[in-house]
């Protein structure tokens, strides 16, 4: 009883070790990305910032606040640092939401959305809520 016993803390043990993301990994997802409407500029965003069309930021359904991710537009390879501060909610079909200015800068405002790769930087700090 004792052997087998020692073994399933052992095997639960190990699971709950490996299953840790460890320090060097790098955290991609892909999905679809919208931007903002106008209409949203200078409103409280979720964290209590003030929201701004110029700024480099994005609303997602998980990212800690303050959390910075690399945003690529697979259509056309450009890429965008942005901040997240804002909320998306759990059930959009969206993955992440940019303001107008990272819109631009990955080349999608006359489409509407793009298909991007997310990478969070500094994972180690910043997985989710």
């Amino acid at each position: 009883m004792r052997v087998i016993f020692t073994i399933a803390l052992c095997f639960l043990f190990c699971s709950v070790f490996l299953s840790q993301v460890p320090p060097s990994q790098t955290i991609r997802v892909n999905g679809i990305a919208s931007y903002y409407a106008h209409k949203f500029n200078g409103r409280k965003t979720s964290s209590g910032e003030k929201f701004s069309n110029d700024s480099l930021t994005a609303a997602h359904k998980n990212y800690k606040f303050g959390t910075y991710v690399l945003v690529r537009n697979l259509k056309n390879d450009s890429i965008v640092k942005v901040k997240i501060n804002d909320r998306l909610p759990q059930n959009s079909k969206r993955s992440i939401d940019l303001s107008v200015r990272a819109a631009k800068q990955l080349n999608f405002i006359r489409a509407g959305l793009a298909k991007v790769e997310i990478t969070v930087l500094d994972s180690l700090n910043n997985l989710y809520e």
